[in-house]
């Protein structure tokens, strides 16, 4: 009877020396480091298991000794409630803080900068390059895009898609994307439209938009874009052709190499302001608020010329005679600085 009691309480010792062994492995695993010597976005897929989750982070070289993985999951069952989705894992979380973040659903967030003075065509390309984005979007007409997105007007794509560095999760699609973009330009006319200096020569909100994109183009000075607003607007107001190069460009398309020659300042194309009156039939590019908020309130000004000034911005004149002088004076000090 006592050999049996020793060999019982032996039995007892022995199990719970390897229980607590087996406690200190699962605790040591929780705490370490998971195994990746960079950000590495980590993807779970609907469906998947204790088991294959183990596995899948093992072979992806996340984690060590995938059987005490398991251990841990059934250790710490919160830890196991895991969410499939796309995730950022970074090499300071230990296997714990990247099961806490499969189970939080925080999925990881991915950035696409969509910048101002860019073409819809440029914007496309973009999505199409962009990590993790759904491509629903059959082709890169604008046409299409009017039609994905909820565009009446076709004549309303290019111009109204909201710059900035938009923010999505993996798998959304390219037209969510183009649809949040649209929504919040939209608002953005709304608020410049309503609120818009008198007795402007805009016939619609897409002419404000057209004028905005042109300003964006002509200037990247932020204090001198209601000067270039007020250029324009008197031009309008007088019946003077606008003559603004970015819409020459714009108008010929693929064929633009980097340069304008004469021919193509005096070949017609709808968007040729050398050659049209008034303003083009919409956009150039896409305008940013500073551009929106020019071409609403543009500088009571007597300018109707502008030329580079040599030094980032631009000089103002309300004649041609000083305008000219001002065009010699770019010019000398372009000659000044090929000369150094």
């Amino acid at each position: 009877m006592k050999k049996m009691l020793r060999f019982a309480v032996l039995v007892l010792v022995v199990l719970g020396v390897a229980a607590g062994a087996g406690l200190w492995k699962v605790r040591q695993l929780a705490d370490s480091k998971i195994t990746v010597k960079e950000e590495t976005i980590f993807t779970l897929k609907q469906g998947t298991g204790r088991i294959a989750l183990g596995k899948q982070l093992y072979d992806e070289k996340i984690i060590t000794r995938p059987r005490v993985f398991q251990w841990l999951l059934r250790a710490e069952p919160e830890l196991a409630n895991f969410k499939a989705g796309t995730y950022r894992l970074t090499p300071e979380m230990t296997v714990r803080d990247a099961l806490r973040l499969l189970a939080s659903g925080k999925e990881a967030q991915f950035p696409l900068r969509l910048v101002e003075g860019m073409r819809l065509s440029d914007w496309l390309k973009q999505l199409h390059d962009a990590p993790h984005i759904k491509h629903t979007l059959p082709d890169a007409n604008y046409e299409t895009v009017a039609k994905a997105v909820g565009i009446d007007n076709p004549q309303w794509v290019e111009g109204w898609f909201w710059p900035d560095t938009w923010s999505y999760t993996a798998h959304t699609t390219d037209v969510t994307i183009l649809k949040r973009a649209h929504a919040r330009m939209v608002k953005a006319v709304d608020e410049a439209w309503e609120g818009r200096a008198p007795g402007l020569p805009y016939k619609d909100k897409n002419q404000l938009v057209t004028m905005a994109s042109i300003i964006e183009k002509e200037t990247a000075v932020a204090s001198e874009r209601d000067r270039v607003a007020s250029v324009f607007i008197n031009r309008l107001r007088i019946g003077m052709r606008l003559q603004t190069d970015p819409t020459v460009i714009y108008g010929m398309g693929e064929t633009y190499n980097g340069n304008i020659t004469r021919k193509d300042l005096e070949t017609p194309t709808p968007y040729n302001t050398y050659v049209i009156s008034g303003l083009p039939p919409g956009p150039i590019a896409m305008p940013g608020q500073a551009s929106l908020t020019a071409a609403a309130h543009p500088a009571k000004t007597s300018y109707l010329y502008f030329v580079a000034d040599g030094k980032g911005g631009h000089a103002f004149t309300t004649n041609l005679s000083s305008h000219n002088q001002a065009v010699q004076a770019y010019l000398k000090s372009l000659k000044g600085k090929n000369e150094k």
